[in-house]
């Protein structure tokens, strides 16, 4: 026995430190499970149904219509405001937000501590655009919701509607997990590192990149005649329909920076009469020192932005009544 251990002592130590890393990476970090995506004709793609798992610390679930929400009953409850939003990686947080600290679940939270008792629905995928945001409402429909409420973010006024090409070829969208956590940390987390220090072919990004137009001012026209039938479906139900505007972080700071086409697209809402909740508007009069805490990169706010997001979105439906 000796013998043979010292023969293949390296390849003993080796062994145990590929299994010793792997059960970490595991059990400690949540690598080799992550959230699974899927094609899908309306939407382009979208998270797998029924998913429950934790990654980095963080909490991640996803209900049987790939909501980042806890499972719901198709049949609204009697008495409970029932409040739909749609949106892109803003609205969902991904893997550095905890499932209570996304933006939705705060909302709730702050609806449930007014004594109203509410569902707020999370339908989000990253780099969706106001096209995508249709399709899920024409795959699943409104749920019976007392409110809509689509969110917006500078990327998504010139965005063409995302397709299905990211799922399985992106490596924040797989659609089966890994073999291996080690394998999973190298290909989507380190490589990707390594490759944007050194400048080594096409450096993938923490979330999938947003789709550019070739021809922007007519995908911008583009987009609001989606978002006009967007509106009308919403409306067909006697559903009320609100935007949550979100800028990124250079439209405030080092001063206030409005995005191309928001002039335009403020008076779309307006004629369509739909009501904007706008926090490139609230939050451009903040200091760059108070507005820079707000976000974690150039586009996503953090927890603390997301607290922010939910108080004005608090402010500005809480009143609404619900459907008996």
């Amino acid at each position: 026995m000796k013998k043979f251990f010292r023969k293949y002592k390296t390849l003993i130590y080796i062994t145990i430190a590929i299994i010793s890393t792997e059960i970490f990476f595991r059990l400690l970090l949540g690598l080799g499970n992550p959230v699974l995506s899927q094609a899908d004709p309306y939407t382009g793609y979208r998270f797998q149904a029924n998913q429950k798992l934790f990654r980095f610390g963080k909490r991640i679930e996803y209900n049987q219509y790939s909501q980042r929400s806890e499972p719901i009953n198709p049949q609204k409850p009697q008495g409970v405001l029932r409040i739909l939003m749609i949106g892109d990686s803003i609205l969902n947080g991904g893997s550095p937000t905890d499932q209570q600290q996304i933006i939705t679940e705060v909302f709730k939270s702050k609806l449930l501590a007014a004594r109203h008792p509410a569902e707020v629905l999370n339908a989000s995928a990253g780099s969706w655009g106001i096209g995508n945001h249709l399709g899920y409402l024409r795959e699943f429909g409104t749920f019976n919701s007392d409110v809509v409420i689509l969110e917006i973010g500078t990327n998504d006024l010139a965005q063409p509607t995302s397709t299905s090409a990211p799922v399985g070829n992106d490596p924040n969208f797989p659609s089966h997990p890994p073999l291996l956590a080690i394998q999973e940390a190298w290909t989507r987390y380190t490589w990707p590192r390594l490759s944007k220090i050194f400048q080594i072919g096409s450096v993938p990004s923490d979330f999938p990149l947003t789709p550019s137009s070739v021809e922007p001012d007519r995908q911008f026209q583009q987009n609001m005649q989606i978002l006009k039938t967007t509106v009308q479906l919403v409306r067909i139900q006697k559903i009320p329909i609100f935007v949550l505007f979100v800028p990124e972080l250079s439209n405030l700071v080092p001063s206030n920076n409005p995005p191309k086409y928001k002039l335009e697209f403020i008076q779309q809402l307006k004629f369509l009469q739909v009501p904007l909740i706008d926090a490139e508007s609230e939050w451009s009069t903040l200091p760059s020192k108070k507005v820079e805490p707000l976000f974690r990169d150039g586009i996503h706010p953090n927890e603390a932005g997301n607290q922010a997001l939910a108080n004005l979105l608090f402010q500005q439906v809480s009143g609404i009544s619900y459907k008996r």
